[in-house]
């Protein structure tokens, strides 16, 4: 089983993330990551995470997601998403930054955990 790589320091819009380095906003699955770049599939803070993001999250043998909305809150996630997620047998967790990167990193330790991670607003 391909483990998820550990975020090991969160600031604000900086994540630093095993095996990748220093990123902003960062896109993470078993076996890897990478920086998550909100113009590729169009993402705003409103109306939030799209199934586009959380595709490559799930291609990449995530059994579970943790989302995370931002250090204030700001970025949303929808019930299409939620409910794409849950539709392929995945569990999804939403959270702020902060307690997003500490749910993830302590599932990463036990399974195959995907996320994505906002560090600013």
């Amino acid at each position: 089983m391909a483990k998820s790589p550990r975020i090991e320091s969160l600031s604000w819009g900086r994540i630093e993330v095993e095996g990748l380095g220093e990123v902003k906003d960062a896109k993470l699955f078993p076996g890897g990551g990478r920086a998550w770049d909100w113009r590729e599939t169009g993402t705003e803070h409103s109306p939030g995470v799209l199934v586009a993001d959380v595709e490559e999250l799930l291609a990449n043998g995530a059994t579970t997601v943790v989302l995370s909305r931002g250090m204030e809150l700001r970025l949303e996630v929808s019930d299409e998403v939620v409910a794409f997620i849950r539709a392929k047998g995945v569990t999804v967790h939403i959270a702020e930054t902060t307690e997003a990167v500490r749910l993830y990193n302590d599932l990463a330790v036990t399974q195959p955990v995907g996320g994505l991670f906002h560090s600013t607003c």
